[in-house]
């Protein structure tokens, strides 16, 4: 069924499944980086997918977030010959039962600026839809003029590199807890380069920093009893380092574009 408007079709999706209630609950155990990480519950993050190029290389993260749609970074260059793959926990692994689909439109944020990494978001349209189901559901989306505190734990997720020297990038979804920072909070770590566009989380090397092959993937938050789409891993200093926070595309600024372009398409 094509859907015509991302609200109405959450609501469709999520009467059925439930968009951000994992039919596998996640365990939360510690603040484990996704850098040195901690192995997430498997297909605990029903709406993770990897972004894979032909040979079956993992290059960035994204999130289902409904049947026909993946959101993911800009910097992330997704094209048309890529591949989407779900409902994945163990990349070395041939059993799973995995759903790989391919790409039919990408739309890059036309402000996206590669040197500033700000307006990092791109949307996949899926050739077919996502078929949903206990490994495969999708998140809720933040929605315009949402706010999410200063100190609130949330969660990011990925199959990115466990330290920036390392030859390969984990066979295991990894996750991490991590707090939110307030703009001006996260000024005082990288100054102007924050912008309203953007939203940070980590820091003061306990707590988690993403890594090469992370990027794109999601950000989720608690919201209502609902784990929702706050924001899309962007860029960070580029060592893997806990000692600073990562930055992320804030999705509820984008919201808007979003629900514009699922709805010309």
């Amino acid at each position: 069924m094509a859907c015509l408007l991302i609200l109405s079709c959450l609501a469709f999706v999520g009467a059925v499944y439930g968009c951000g209630s994992p039919a596998v609950q996640p365990v939360i155990t510690g603040y484990a980086r996704i850098a040195n990480g901690e192995e997430a519950v498997p297909h605990s993050w029903p709406w993770q997918v990897s972004l894979q190029d032909f040979a079956g290389f993992h290059f960035c993260g994204g999130s289902l977030i409904n049947e026909n749609w993946v959101i993911t970074a800009a910097r992330c260059a997704v094209k048309p010959h890529h591949s989407v793959i779900l409902g994945e926990h163990d990349r070395s692994s041939k059993a799973e039962d995995i759903q790989t689909i391919k790409v039919d439109k990408v739309f890059k944020h036309p402000k996206y600026n590669s040197f500033t990494d700000n307006n990092d978001i791109t949307l996949i349209k899926l050739a077919s839809p996502a078929q949903m189901g206990l490994r495969v559901s999708p998140v809720c989306v933040a929605e315009t003029g949402d706010n999410f505190p200063s100190g609130l734990m949330c969660m990011t997720s990925g199959w990115g590199l466990t330290c920036h020297n390392a030859p390969d990038t984990p066979a295991l979804l990894q996750q991490a807890a991590l707090p939110l920072l307030t703009n001006s909070e996260c000024e005082g770590f990288w100054g102007s380069n924050i912008r309203d566009t953007m939203i940070c989380a980590g820091a003061s090397g306990t707590f988690g920093a993403f890594c090469k092959g992370d990027y794109g993937g999601p950000l989720v938050c608690e919201k209502a009893g609902a784990w929702t789409l706050v924001g899309i891993v962007s860029w960070d200093s580029g060592d893997c380092t806990a000692s600073l926070p990562g930055i992320y595309a804030r999705v509820s600024m984008f919201r808007a574009w979003a629900d514009q372009i699922i709805a010309a398409n």
